[in-house]
């Protein structure tokens, strides 16, 4: 939040900015967003955007003199707008603007994570549920915000998102609002009761559909399964994931079948060496639908402790077991989201009610950190600045060195007749500087 100021003027230029990168107008018009009457949306969307960089909520924000607070929710609470195109066309948009300043042999890649999107007071909140926190071990009132992003390296834009509720019935604690499945409001709810994982592969393949170039997904232990790996292989994209270290999964190896907690026990008794960045590296087999595929498995040593270890694996076999770790620690920037989103950004902090409320919620809150991401990138990468970058970074003419000699010993004897005392003195060292270099470049420095 630094990159922004708390200063409603700098919050309006950057987003009048952002609005005419990404032709708002248009996009919104794309998402089902258009004005009925009254206000323009492009107004409405730069009051919520300055609302959430404030910390406020819309019961607590200053009034607007344009339309009125209700106008507002109404805008959030509309079944027909299509939030989740919104967030992707405006990603779209600014992958585009930004790949102008990344080197193309830098690799691209689609990163996959959900975050507990907490309403733990709420009653009365369309699909509400009991969700699960993996880092509490215990159950929460809210959702699964499941959230699909875009990283180069140095940039991490979110690109897609569903909100997810729970599948169980015992588990499901708000009321289900009966809609048409063929509208896009009830094709939402049916995807916030299915599967995190196919769920999180539709988001891919949204993502696919829309241009996006990346040839790698990056996901934790929680999505890192064979099916996932392979599913991806459909889609002609390469997995890069950390597996759980259990023994319901089994690989082949050397002709056996084996879990990996069997596999590290056997690389520890053979003769190879560790690494300094990795332990051991191999490659092993495994069956999805009676089709064989490979992966690359790495071992690494946790952090401060030696005893442990992780297991990175992915189905790129060509990439080093050291570029396999740097790839995967690019997806330590969607937690970085998470974190700035629910501090700074009112990640689940509304009082929307509505499931379609809260979709609108959560998009404004994506594209409040596209506003931040965009202004980072531009304050610290100086290709930003376009032409003028590139004029400043032009190399100067080469000259001959006769040429330099020349100019440098006119300006030097220009200094010397403003102070007359160093004249002989000047012309004493000129005299035996010239001496000194080669007849044929004397030659050329003339009378200077």
């Amino acid at each position: 939040m630094s990159t922004i100021q708390h200063n409603t003027t700098n919050i309006h230029h950057s987003f009048r900015h952002f609005s005419k990168l990404v032709h708002l107008p248009t996009i919104l018009h794309r998402a089902n967003i258009s004005k009925s009457r009254g206000v323009r949306p492009e107004l409405l969307f730069e009051w919520l955007l300055t609302t959430i960089f404030n910390r406020y909520s819309i019961f607590r924000a200053e009034k607007s003199t344009a339309f009125s607070k209700r106008t507002v929710r109404n805008c959030l609470n509309n079944a027909h707008t299509n939030w989740q195109r919104l967030v992707r066309l405006v990603g779209n948009q600014l992958i585009e603007y930004v790949q102008y300043f990344t080197d193309s042999r830098r690799r691209q890649a689609l990163i996959i994570d959900d975050s507990l999107f907490k309403r733990e007071f709420s009653q009365k909140t369309e699909l509400l549920a009991r969700v699960f926190d993996h880092d509490k071990q215990r159950y929460f009132k809210g959702f699964r915000a499941l959230t699909l992003g875009w990283r180069d390296g140095n940039t991490f834009l979110p690109l897609h998102f569903a909100l997810m509720s729970s599948r169980k019935p015992k588990n499901q604690l708000g009321s289900f609002k009966m809609t048409d499945q063929r509208s896009l409001s009830g094709r939402r709810r049916a995807q916030a009761v299915r599967k995190m994982n196919d769920v999180a592969l539709e988001l891919v393949d949204d993502a696919i559909a829309s241009g996006i170039k990346a040839k790698y997904v990056l996901f934790d232990s929680w999505y890192a399964s064979p099916r996932m790996f392979a599913e991806l292989l459909k889609r002609q994209r390469d997995g890069i994931g950390m597996l759980k270290k259990t023994k319901k999964v089994y690989f082949r190896y050397r002709g056996r079948e084996m879990d990996v907690k069997s596999l590290y026990e056997i690389l520890r008794r053979s003769k190879w060496s560790t690494k300094s960045r990795y332990l051991y590296s191999s490659v092993v087999s495994f069956q999805v639908d009676r089709q064989e595929m490979t992966m690359r498995l790495v071992f690494v040593a946790k952090r401060g402790k030696a005893d442990q270890y992780l297991v990175l694996a992915t189905t790129k076999l060509s990439l080093k077991p050291t570029e396999i770790i740097q790839m995967y620690g690019r997806r330590w920037q969607i937690e970085c989201y998470f974190k700035v989103a629910k501090q700074y950004l009112q990640f689940d902090q509304t009082q929307v009610q509505s499931y379609d409320g809260l979709c609108g919620h959560l998009a404004m809150v994506m594209l409040s950190y596209d506003i931040l991401a965009l202004a980072q990138r531009e304050n610290i990468d100086e290709r930003t600045l376009g032409d003028l970058f590139y004029d400043y970074g032009r190399p100067l003419p080469d000259i001959e060195i006769a040429q330099a000699l020349t100019w440098l010993l006119k300006m030097i004897s220009g200094l010397a007749e403003k102070f007359t005392l160093m004249t002989e003195t000047l012309d004493t060292i000129f005299a035996e500087f010239k001496k000194a270099l080669p007849s044929s470049l004397v030659s050329l420095l003339g009378s200077a």
